[in-house]
């Protein structure tokens, strides 16, 4: 039985490593290609999460199907980079965006300036009835 799981787990191996690989190659030509710091940001942490989770996931695999070991560094790289990518992304792309980092002059829409607005509207009305 172990050589059967062996016999299915390589070909699945095989494809992750390869989608994650195709994936980040994918995530690094948008860095380089995408117009403005938002769109690269986007390529960044997007595409290279996902990427970079299935190379982790197929060596995961690989370990515990060929070798026999679950290896805890692995489930911790693929949770440390599903949490903390996106994030940082989200954190550079609005510290950016508070900074006056133009968008691309393409760019359609603008949600985070229909939020912010009414964010500083509603604050006033907050501080005036706390007193």
């Amino acid at each position: 039985m172990e050589k059967t799981a062996q016999m299915i787990a390589e070909p699945v191996i095989a494809v992750l490593i390869l989608i994650g690989a195709i994936i980040s190659a994918l995530s690094a030509f948008g860095l380089i290609r995408l117009p403005d710091v938002y769109l690269r940001s986007h390529a960044a942490t997007k595409s290279a999460t996902l990427g970079v989770l299935c190379v982790l996931l197929g060596g995961f695999l690989y370990f515990m199907f060929f070798e026999g070991l679950i290896s805890a560094k692995l489930l911790l790289g693929i949770v440390f980079v599903f949490i903390t990518a996106p994030v940082a992304g989200h954190l550079i792309e609005r510290a950016a965006y508070m900074s006056g980092v133009p968008m691309w002059q393409k760019s359609i829409r603008d949600d985070l300036k229909l939020a912010i607005a009414e964010e500083r509207k509603s604050k006033p009305q907050a501080e005036k009835s706390q007193a």
